[in-house]
């Protein structure tokens, strides 16, 4: 294994087990590990909190701008009365996890719903469309809100994309093989909560992105806990351990972002 700027270089010349990496021949997989203290500060207002995993706002790295389709994770933790005002996007798809506490959205199609733990939020933004997020309970929130770049032939431009709207109930209950899909953006989306002890078979495909949530992972020989992220390029048979109760967001991505 050979590290450079934060990313692993795996070369699996034969059969390995023992970290969740098997290989079988000549196979070369990359893998950066974010740790969660190396996300980048942000946060615009009294009562923000926010970590960013790629660049974003003022900050910009020229070799972290994006991975695969997805462009933005962002740890958002807001204080009671907080949130961000209504401002606008276009040719993104933006989804919403919520850990802890209760989101209100808002946007311009006339929505307003309050998302809730355990629920995800998709926010399709097609030509244009003009959201607001809030913290209105009693409790401080905490969502993970990821955007995906449009795949080729979906964007505004190329397709005419009207904006769209959904909460979806029960994302962490579905099987291995039954991901939310974002056609979209070429993307799916898998929530797995396994126990202490449990394997986690991790989807072979271009890019895939694994964040967690809560819990401690070992992973390809790394031990990953709350807040870090792996990002693995050419991954296959790769499984995630899971050392405690774990909740972890997997996405697999198959295509490269398209701007129009």
């Amino acid at each position: 294994m050979r590290a450079v700027r934060g990313w692993f270089w795996h070369e699996d010349k034969t059969a390995l087990s023992g970290d969740g990496v098997v290989g079988v021949g000549t196979v070369i997989r990359v893998i950066w590990v974010q740790r969660a203290g190396e996300r980048y500060r942000g946060g615009d207002g009294a009562g923000i909190e926010t970590r960013h995993a790629f660049s974003f706002s003022g900050y910009y790295d020229p070799e972290n701008a994006r991975f695969g389709s997805l462009v933005a994770c962002n740890e958002e933790r807001l204080a009671p009365g907080a949130g961000f005002a209504e401002h606008p996007h276009r040719d993104l798809e933006i989804v919403t996890w919520v850990v802890e506490g209760e989101l209100t959205h808002e946007d311009s199609t006339g929505g307003r719903t309050v998302v809730r733990p355990g629920e995800l939020q998709r926010l399709s933004a097609g030509g244009g469309v003009r959201h607001s997020e809030r913290n209105e309970g009693r409790e401080p929130l905490t969502f993970l809100q990821m955007w995906l770049a449009p795949a080729p032939g979906f964007t505004s431009a190329e397709a005419g994309a009207e904006p769209a709207y959904e909460v979806v109930r029960g994302v962490a209950d579905r099987g291995p093989a039954e991901p939310y899909a974002l056609e979209r953006a070429g993307a799916a989306l898998a929530v797995r909560r396994p126990a202490a002890g449990a394997r986690v078979a991790l989807p072979a495909a271009p890019w895939v992105y694994a964040h967690v949530v809560r819990g401690e992972i070992r992973l390809a020989g790394h031990t990953l806990t709350a807040g870090d992220a792996a990002r693995i390029t050419e991954g296959r048979d790769l499984v995630a351990h899971a050392l405690t109760p774990t909740e972890l967001l997997v996405w697999a991505m198959r295509a490269e972002p398209s701007y129009g």
